[in-house]
């Protein structure tokens, strides 16, 4: 695959990085207004640097655009006439529509908009991905992008910024759900750094069981509590102060910030 990344900023280099160390590209192009702090990565040998967004859309048929809100409607004006059948355009600028591209480019043009979070520079991003009608045709094309650097979900766009809280939003959420072990574990009498590694992968281990078994949470649960016992203690007491619910509500507070920042 012939890929261009247009706004090679931190997103976009985690993107680049991945499909690097994958394989995933016969030659890419990485564009930035100031290619300085990007030049190491023409030691891969099929990668090409440069500020030129002209180029860079020539040269390649993937596109994936990871600038600034603000800028991408400009870049899109400045690229629509050298777009060709072959081009496929996947956007990961959040609120910014599908029809809104196609508005500047044109609704004859295969369109993917991508919502990967912070966890694909580590190869393990959950990225929501939906499309126009004719991108429908290189979704699996996508996927199978997004999957080298994680996990991908097909989405109707209407839930795009709810997967925004979810997946994005998400990162910090549970971030603080292992502070807060981590702190738990520190007042029982580990230190800092046994404290964080015991919440970590602890962490990790629920996660993976539930993608390896396909489990519902509560039957894990299950598994980890009996009668009368310390794990059943502690996740009633969780419930009594209120933890489902106030991450619930966190979720919910968090779709109305982003909901209004889109009207405004």
């Amino acid at each position: 695959m012939k890929i261009a990344i247009i706004g090679a900023g931190n997103l976009g280099l985690a993107i680049a990085k991945g499909i690097l160390h994958s394989n995933g590209a016969t030659s890419m192009y990485l564009t930035k207004r100031n290619t300085s702090s990007i030049k190491d990565f023409e030691k891969y040998g099929n990668v090409v640097v440069t500020t030129d967004n002209h180029e860079a859309v020539k040269q390649s048929d993937i596109l994936i655009f990871a600038v600034q809100p603000g800028h991408f409607s400009k870049i899109l004006d400045d690229v629509k006439d050298l777009l060709t059948e072959n081009h496929v355009l996947i956007s990961t600028i959040t609120g910014f529509s599908i029809s809104k591209i196609e508005e500047i480019v044109g609704a004859d043009k295969y369109i993917v908009r991508s919502m990967p979070n912070t966890a694909i520079s580590v190869g393990n991003s959950m990225t929501c991905i939906c499309s126009n009608e004719l991108g429908k045709k290189r979704i699996d094309l996508t996927k199978g992008i997004f999957n080298r650097m994680g996990h991908t979900l097909e989405i109707p766009e209407d839930l795009m910024q709810a997967a925004t809280v979810i997946c994005a939003s998400g990162i910090a959420f549970w971030m603080r759900l292992i502070r807060a072990t981590t702190q738990g574990a520190i007042q029982l009498g580990f230190d800092a750094k046994e404290a964080q590694e015991l919440a970590m992968h602890t962490c990790n281990g629920a996660a993976s069981l539930l993608i390896e078994s396909g489990s519902h949470p509560e039957e894990e649960i299950d598994q980890v509590t009996t009668p009368r016992g310390c794990t059943i203690e502690g996740l009633n007491e969780m419930e009594h102060q209120g933890l489902s619910s106030s991450l619930i509500r966190g979720i919910v507070t968090s779709f109305e910030k982003i909901s209004q920042i889109k009207k405004g």
